[in-house]
């Protein structure tokens, strides 16, 4: 959670006299801590409530099975930015029809799975959730379903009716099973249900499967067979109209003209008349607007009368007069004091073919960006959208993408979906990001180095410093000196760098030994971020010299590390220590000049330091008076040797 710099605003609630209720809110990097706090009438403040509650701004994001539906739509998403924009329009569209229909599966998969789980789950509101996003998952299918006819594959006349039944079929499939249960009694004929699935049947268009079914009942009737026979071949003579066959539009108009005057005759000469569901279904053919509408919980939606109307009074009906009949549709078929649903006048603009108000009427009802976002982008591709962008500089589609991903960068994994839709929102999607990308809690070094790698793959650069900045306060806060300074070296923090080499020099004044000598030894070119990492590498380099009994190199480097100051002043006596088994050598390792320079470094060291008196007592600082003493004795004997053997050397 972000902290406040300022006292977090407080809402009075109405309704109380004495002690005062108020609401704190805080915001957090994605959602809101709402608290309770109480104040005296008097001024003085009570104790507060100790209830903070978390108020999220997508809930859905945290639901195991919805999860899926964001994880598999991210991979749809990402195949759609795909698509070369030079290729033409016709080649495009069979495309974009393919990836719409991609998401309607993903859709159905995941509402699919949350009835399973609503059936199988012994928890009640649980039962409840789940029921509730299945709803939504089922009007936001229908709502894609319709769009997709209608907007992107774009249906014309004569097939747009045939893409509006199976839109009707597909998200009204109760039928198929009330026709399992006649069909499995022991006589379908006198089941109760059995002229409801006939009707629905020939309400939904299935004229092949109302006829198998009206077999039935025609097999019980001999004497009425004549009447079922001429009903049978009405049904089978109905045209429907191919887009694969060569027949035209008009030509298909002319064969149903023909065909419904057929079926009007039969209706006058009273053909059906001693059988009162067989002479509705003559009338529904007929398009029979009255008896359409006594079939009402069998229709059970305006959309369906909406279809099942122009299938029998329209078929030819073009896009551009759908509203008519929609708007005609739906005021026939609601009742005239009730309000729409949401999802009536979502649908309604969508027949309107006002897409721009399909997508804020869906904003406004449904809990998340998913639907909007993902419809918007494909609707967008489809060359649907390009006049309309908003007054703050971005356009529809990348505004309602970045409200999705933001959501999404408040989930502990789903944030990684999120850097592809930022990724392709040209506008204000790297600005989202850089914002977005410093919030995710860095729980881990692994998930560190993740948000790096997106970083480093973005030339983020200054996001990599903050975030490895923060790895390594969080590593020394762990006394894991190792991981704090490589994430230094990687921040290039040079300030940082050298607080860590001090303590690393600390410790091994304590402790007699490094740690994490594979990262020092390995140092390289890094050890030129700071002069205390400088100083680091080398002194760690002077053991290792004299470990491999380099004495001779070890000692140079010993004496520059002084003489070019690296060293700090505060470390000389430990490197003037480290020197004492090197003067102790039974060969001369430094020369005359050399211990004429330790020398130095020892005087430059000592002078002003206050030597022990008899009133102070030996302490810390007497024993390191002893040791300088040794020094002393252990330079002057190194100098008498060398000049020995250097003046031998010159004989």
């Amino acid at each position: 959670m972000e902290e406040v710099d300022v006292e977090p605003t407080t809402t009075p609630i109405p309704g109380f006299d004495s002690n005062q209720k108020h609401l704190g809110f805080v915001w957090g990097p994605g959602d809101i801590l709402v608290y309770e706090t109480i104040y005296k009438a008097s001024g003085g403040s009570a104790g507060g409530c100790p209830f903070v509650h978390e108020v999220r701004k997508d809930e859905d994001i945290y639901s195991p099975i919805l999860r899926k539906l964001f994880n598999e739509s991210h991979h749809i998403f990402v195949g759609l930015q795909r698509i070369r924009e030079d290729l033409p329009s016709k080649n495009k569209k069979p495309q974009f029809v393919s990836i719409s229909k991609n998401y309607r599966s993903v859709i159905r998969a995941c509402m699919e799975e949350l009835q399973q789980v609503a059936v199988s789950t012994q928890d009640a509101a649980l039962a409840t959730q789940y029921g509730n996003q299945v709803s939504i998952l089922l009007a936001v299918e229908l709502i894609w379903n319709l769009c997709e006819v209608l907007f992107i594959d774009a249906a014309p006349a004569g097939s747009l009716v045939l893409h509006l039944l199976d839109w009707v079929r597909l998200h009204k499939a109760d039928v198929d099973e009330k026709a399992r249960e006649v069909l499995a009694s022991e006589s379908p004929a006198e089941h109760q249900a059995y002229w409801d699935v006939v009707i629905s049947y020939v309400l939904q268009g299935r004229m092949d499967e109302a006829r198998q079914v009206l077999v039935k009942q025609a097999a019980l009737q001999p004497a009425a067979r004549v009447m079922f026979k001429l009903l049978d071949n009405l049904l089978m003579k109905m045209p429907i109209f191919n887009p694969g066959e060569t027949q035209t539009l008009t030509e298909f108009d002319v064969k149903w003209r023909h065909w419904r005057e057929e079926v009007d005759h039969c209706l006058q000469d009273q053909s059906f008349a001693s059988n009162r569901h067989l002479e509705d279904i003559c009338k529904i053919l007929v398009g029979d607007e009255d008896v359409l509408l006594e079939y009402k919980e069998l229709l059970s939606t305006w959309y369906h009368f909406l279809v099942t109307r122009l299938l029998f009074s329209h078929p030819t009906v073009k896009p551009t007069e759908l509203h008519y009949y929609a708007q005609s549709s739906m005021h026939m078929f609601l009742d005239t004091r009730s309000v729409p649903e949401p999802l009536d006048s979502i649908l309604l603009a969508a027949f309107e073919f006002d897409i721009h108000q399909v997508i804020k009427d869906c904003s406004i009802a449904l809990n998340n960006w998913w639907f909007v976002g993902h419809l918007t982008d494909l609707l967008d591709h489809c060359k649907l959208l390009q006049s309309h962008n908003l007054h703050f500089g971005s356009n529809l589609r990348e505004f309602l993408l970045l409200e999705y991903a933001s959501g999404l960068f408040t989930h502990h994994s789903l944030w990684q979906l999120a850097v592809d839709y930022f990724d392709h929102c040209p506008e204000f999607g790297r600005v989202y990001l850089e914002l977005q990308i410093e919030r995710v809690p860095l729980d881990t070094e692994r998930k560190a180095l993740k948000v790096i790698r997106i970083c480093e793959q973005r030339q983020m650069t200054e996001q990599v410093r903050s975030i490895c900045k923060i790895m390594a306060k969080k590593a020394l806060r762990n006394n894991r000196l190792g991981s704090a300074l490589s994430w230094s070296i990687r921040a290039k923090d040079a300030a940082f760098a050298t607080l860590i080499s001090e303590r690393f020099l600390q410790d091994y004044c304590a402790k007699g030994t490094f740690s994490d000598l594979d990262l020092i030894d390995n140092l390289g070119p890094a050890m030129l971020l700071s002069d205390r990492l400088t100083f680091l590498g080398k002194y760690r380099e002077f053991h290792r010299l004299y470990g491999e009994k380099r004495f001779s190199d070890a000692a140079k480097l010993l004496l520059s590390l002084m003489t070019a100051k690296i060293a700090p002043h505060s470390f000389w006596m430990t490197l003037l220590t480290d020197a004492l088994p090197l003067l102790e050598q039974k060969e001369v390792i430094f020369s005359a000049d050399q211990t004429h320079e330790l020398m130095f470094c020892l005087e430059e060291l000592t002078s002003g330091k206050s030597l022990p008196t008899p009133d102070r007592p030996m302490q810390d600082e007497d024993i390191e008076t002893t040791k300088i003493e040794l020094l002393r004795l252990a330079l002057a004997r190194n100098l008498a040797m060398a000049i020995v053997k250097e003046g031998t050397v010159g004989v």
